[in-house]
């Protein structure tokens, strides 16, 4: 297990910070403690379309008691994206690909209040980000 965050603790650390700023501050520091991804895998078909920043994800399924879970590395050269990226590791990584699949964490995004501080070019980022998460989880059911 990776010592990142569960959404679970990420949304009840935003709960404490009511300014956007420090929100803001937040994702930013998430993003810093994204694990590094792999060079290797820094290709053009772990691009995601959509994204004003360059955004790179990368999937692998390791099947447990017959279900694949799918787990991810991601990066970004810009420092909120990479918080927002983080969050989505936090959200899917780890999980069945089915579960993954069907779940959509734009309302996540929605509950914790961040989407609506995003430009309208992020928010279409992190929405392009979801559906290829989606995509290739659907690929491993």
């Amino acid at each position: 297990m990776s010592n990142q965050l569960d959404h679970e603790e990420i949304s009840s650390n935003l709960e404490f910070l009511d300014d956007w700023e420090d929100r803001y501050r937040y994702l930013i520091e998430l993003g810093e403690k994204l694990p590094p991804m792999d060079e290797s895998d820094r290709i053009d078909d772990n691009k995601v379309n959509g994204c004003v920043s360059q955004v790179w994800l990368s999937t692998r399924a390791r099947t447990e008691n017959g279900v694949n879970h799918i787990h991810m590395s991601a990066d970004s050269d810009a420092m909120i994206v990479k918080g927002l990226v983080a969050v989505l590791m936090a959200y899917y990584s780890g999980k069945p690909a089915e579960w993954i699949a069907s779940n959509d964490a734009g309302t996540l995004f929605d509950e914790l209040g961040l989407r609506e501080h995003l430009t309208s070019q992020r928010a279409n980022g992190l929405n392009a980000m979801i559906k290829k998460i989606r995509s290739l989880a659907r690929e491993y059911i």
